[in-house]
């Protein structure tokens, strides 16, 4: 679904603490973006519900799509100027054929103290013993959002935890949203499952969370913003407004959360109130589940990319053995933006 999100009221934006500036008379810029319609994007609802696109004389054109790995193709033709997307062999494997769309920023990751997202187990496999430990994975059915992402990674992790190989989990392609109804009829056994999702198991009594990714894959990169090479190239400065107005959003973002929790103040009632409206779920909803964790600068944890890219070398995901995390990863729209904005200071 495409929401053309128009230009809001500059008087949004004094209240998080960003100075007024007045609307530019001549017309936006038209930005095409992909979202996958999860929680991992309130950088972006943010920027677009609170006007600070629209102070960059930016207008947001967001297109939901089911998984990041759709997304591929119009980010390779520049029908899409950038979008959110999980570690993929994709990105690598576009690289390797001089199709440059590239890691520009943060999204979400684990960090100490994060639930956002979790090992998600079956209730009853727990409850019948079937299930106590990570040894027990071995020969279950573990869903994954779609093949050759990241998760397969962090769900290599978790086997590795219990004595395991790779080989020993039986992986399950499945889109996030129907996770959810494959747990109630039990047509898989586990998942590495992101909120709301985890929270709607365990409200429902499908679902137990077991542990966080943090336990087993620390630091781990969940996912990434990436923009395409036309837009980088012929928009430059365009795409520089538009990760501006991202970075002030992830701060906000930040300010509205702490160790993995949301924060009891008017900030994160109004963080939740969009997170809500885009989800399409209540604020009590968004205020039981938990927020991931995001830097508040931008900045990617390389030395996560790194393990991504090394996996799927292993698993024959990525053929191109020399291929590096900085042939698709690209820090200097974050770099001019934390020049513009100074680097974060969490508020009290």
């Amino acid at each position: 679904m495409r929401r053309q999100i128009a230009t809001l009221a500059m008087s949004l934006i004094s209240a998080v603490g960003t100075p007024y500036l007045a609307a530019p008379a001549f017309a936006a810029d038209v930005v095409n973006f992909a979202t996958t319609k999860n929680g991992g994007d309130i950088g972006v609802f943010l920027a677009a519900d609170k006007g600070f696109f629209a102070v960059e004389n930016i207008d947001a054109h967001l297109t939901d799509f089911d998984t990041g790995a759709r997304m591929v193709a119009p980010l390779a033709t520049g029908e899409l100027d950038g979008g959110t997307l999980p570690g993929s062999a994709a990105l690598y494997n576009a690289a390797s054929s001089k199709i440059n769309i590239r890691v520009v920023a943060d999204r979400s990751r684990s960090a100490p103290g994060y639930n956002y997202q979790t090992l998600m187990i079956r209730k009853d496999l727990v409850q019948s013993g079937r299930f106590k430990d990570y040894p027990d994975l071995k020969g279950m059915k573990i869903a994954i959002a779609a093949p050759g992402i990241n998760i397969l990674a962090i769900a290599e992790a978790a086997a590795k935890r219990g004595g395991l190989d790779y080989a020993d989990i039986d992986k399950v392609f499945i889109p996030l949203p129907q996770q959810v109804a494959a747990f109630r009829n039990k047509a898989v056994d586990a998942s590495i499952m992101i909120e709301p999702f985890a929270s709607i198991l365990v409200a429902s009594g499908d679902g137990v969370r077991f542990a966080s990714t943090e336990d087993f894959n620390p630091g781990g990169e969940f996912t990434y913003m990436v923009f395409s090479e036309k837009f980088m190239r012929d928009r430059t400065d365009v795409a520089k407004r538009f990760m501006r107005a991202y970075v002030r959003a992830l701060r906000m973002f930040n300010d509205a959360t702490s160790d993995g929790k949301w924060r009891d103040t008017p900030l994160a009632d109004e963080v939740v109130a969009t997170l809500a409206s885009h989800l399409e779920i209540t604020p009590a909803q968004v205020r039981a589940s938990f927020p991931h964790a995001v830097d508040p600068n931008g900045i990617v944890n390389a030395d996560a990319m790194g393990r991504e890219l090394d996996f799927f070398k292993r698993e024959g995901l990525v053929e191109n053995k020399a291929m590096r995390v900085e042939d698709v990863l690209d820090m200097s729209f974050v770099a001019a933006a934390d020049a513009s904005l100074g680097l974060y200071s969490k508020k009290p």
